[in-house]
């Protein structure tokens, strides 16, 4: 994707400023100005390790920082967007990338001055970071679905969908296990989170994709022909028990952890279960369905900084150099488990955990989820339709996947 060079010319006339911003952090009197503090939402998995980075930036720079603990969420969303336009908020906010949508249209997120740092991420959280082609935070973790092997089961992941399916109904035959593979799913809503790289794979993505790397919900390319194909794969794969849109989330978990199938599309959450129930995995790319290769969605979570910030450049540094810092992506590495998104806090974490450099090679080559707000009109009718085909409820599939594109369409255009 292209650098934001409005953000880069910032980064460059803001360092000439710097010293002197965070030298007015104190008068003289020893009274504190509107920039001797900085205040943080974070939460209660991060705040030890975000204090001895905070710790170091007050020894380093002169400036407090003030850590506020709130529950990660919807919550610490809403309150960020009532709060800051009165004034009131952290200056810098933990969050998720698919809240940025929502936090740009109420205008309470400034730009971030990443400059030529842009390189030290992959690419796939510098855009899930960016909003319209522009940054808007820091990435500091990446979480993302992959296939996981019971290793007892299958001693090899297959190259293609179709290879692993027979694969797992060849262990399924041989009395070893009840199911090919765990999809999870629901029986309304089905997945669509767990089958996109399925579904991209037969050149099926959502949306196309701007020159700035920026998802276009005018270029809806849910219903090309890749789109119909993996609509009648749906339907065959729920004929042939490959998907049930009873398994959910849950279930398929125990039922993996239970030792009864070979492959699971399942994230790094699942991985507890899996080590306390005693399965020997793999974790492994997921194959090829169609012509394409899969993209996974990935989610990034990150740092914002308030766009009604008294303190704004100092925080851009915290930000950026401190919480961007290895050390300490590192330690919120191992305070949250998720892979860093620093490439070389990457590198660390996966030398010591071969489970987190397998999901974060994954993810690597995985697509931001959308956190554009025409999602909202996306997932109902995607997950219905779904759950449709895999139970054969929907008709003929081209057509329910095209109606299905044409309602998402209508409800995008408004």
């Amino acid at each position: 994707m292209k650098v934001n060079k409005t953000a880069t010319a910032a980064l460059a006339v803001g360092s000439v400023f710097l010293a002197t911003a965070l030298a007015g952090c104190t008068s003289d009197s020893g009274g504190e100005t509107p920039t001797s503090t900085l205040t943080i939402w974070v939460d209660a998995n991060r705040v030890t390790e975000l204090r001895a980075i905070a710790d170091e930036f007050e020894a380093d720079k002169g400036v407090k920082v003030e850590l506020v603990q709130k529950e990660y969420g919807d919550v610490m969303r809403e309150d960020f967007i009532q709060q800051v336009p009165t004034g009131e908020g952290p200056d810098v906010m933990i969050g998720g990338h698919d809240w940025l949508g929502q936090l740009v249209q109420n205008g309470v997120v400034a730009p971030l001055e990443l400059g030529d740092k842009v390189s030290d991420y992959p690419e796939v959280a510098i855009r899930a970071m960016s909003y319209e082609g522009v940054t808007y935070g820091l990435p500091v973790s990446l979480e993302n679905i992959a296939l996981v092997r019971n290793t007892a089961l299958a001693a090899s992941t297959p190259a293609t969908w179709e290879e692993l399916i027979a694969a797992g109904e060849a262990v399924v035959a041989s009395g070893k296990a009840q199911y090919p593979v765990l999809i999870p799913s629901d029986p309304v809503d089905s997945d669509p989170y767990h089958l996109y790289p399925v579904q991209t794979s037969f050149g099926a993505p959502l949306f196309g994709v701007n020159e700035d790397g920026s998802y276009n919900p005018d270029d809806l390319l849910i219903g090309s022909e890749g789109g119909n194909e993996f609509a009648a794969t749906l339907v065959e794969w729920g004929a042939r028990g490959v998907i049930d849109t009873s398994i959910t989330g849950d279930i398929a978990r125990d039922e993996f952890a239970a030792g009864k199938a070979p492959f699971m599309l399942s994230g790094p959450w699942n991985l507890p279960a899996f080590t306390e129930a005693g399965i020997d995995y793999a974790i492994d790319a997921i194959p090829q369905a169609g012509p394409e290769a899969p993209t996974p969605f990935v989610g990034v979570q990150g740092f914002f900084v308030s766009a009604k910030s008294k303190n704004a450049i100092v925080a851009n540094e915290f930000v950026v150099n401190y919480l961007g810092s290895e050390e300490a992506q590192l330690a919120l590495y191992k305070a949250g488990g998720r892979p860093p998104a620093l490439l070389s806090a990457f590198d660390v974490a996966s030398s010591e955990n071969p489970d987190v450099g397998a999901f974060g090679e994954v993810g690597q080559s995985g697509v931001p989820m959308p956190a554009i707000p025409e999602m909202g009109a996306v997932w109902d009718n995607w997950g219905s339709t779904e759950a449709a085909l895999v139970n054969n409820t929907a008709g003929d599939p081209t057509e329910a996947w095209q109606a299905m594109a044409a309602r998402i369409q209508a409800a995008i255009a408004g």
